[in-house]
């Protein structure tokens, strides 16, 4: 696994953009401010980006490639066309199923199941109606949160590029794949839920 990914912190931040069909953001340590990931949706069809600009942009599938600063691929993150509820499947740099997430029914603020490769359950995101916040917990431990970090009102208002902070707990040991996991529902959150 790539050193970067051993990290506690990430900043996510969405690329700005008023009319756009391929999502696309850069990761940041937040304390140095350097950009230590890209996560580019490179893979789309026209008729995937046309859909992007309709209704039913919720039911689009999607295909992200993650990579380090270095240019050295991390993840991939896909969904095929949803119709009710996604089904996300996250691979390696070899194009390996390493887990996924399954999107819960009559959840209230969004909740997935985190899934590894022989489809057990690791652990569930959980989300709140009442706020942007997102943890990851099994039982009563909690393994990390996603917030949303706001970038002033205008920029809000008048784009769709979203801010968000990943923080993982300790208790997530380094180069354990939940990790990558973790920081690929980051990207699910943003495209299945807040989309």
């Amino acid at each position: 696994m790539h050193p970067v990914l051993n990290r506690n912190t990430f900043l996510v931040k969405e690329h700005v953009g008023m009319f756009k069909a391929a999502s696309n953001y850069d990761v940041f340590d937040p304390e140095t401010g350097d950009m230590i990931m890209t996560c580019r949706e490179l893979r789309i069809g026209i008729f995937t980006k046309m859909l992007r600009f309709t209704d039913y942009k919720r039911m689009t599938p999607f295909f992200l490639d993650i990579d380090a600063a270095d240019g050295t691929q991390l993840i991939s993150v896909k969904r095929g066309i949803s119709l009710f509820l996604s089904k996300v499947d996250v691979l390696d740099e070899n194009d390996q199923r390493i887990g996924g997430f399954s999107q819960k029914l009559f959840s209230i603020g969004g909740k997935f199941d985190v899934m590894g490769p022989s489809n057990q359950l690791l652990c569930t995101l959980k989300g709140k109606w009442t706020s942007w916040d997102f943890r990851f917990v099994t039982g009563d431990k909690e393994l990390a949160r996603v917030t949303k970090k706001w970038s002033g009102l205008g920029k809000e208002l008048f784009t769709s590029a979203d801010n968000y902070v990943l923080e993982i707990s300790d208790q997530v040991p380094p180069n354990n794949p939940l990790r990558q996991l973790i920081l690929a529902s980051v990207f699910c959150i943003d495209l299945v839920l807040k989309e």
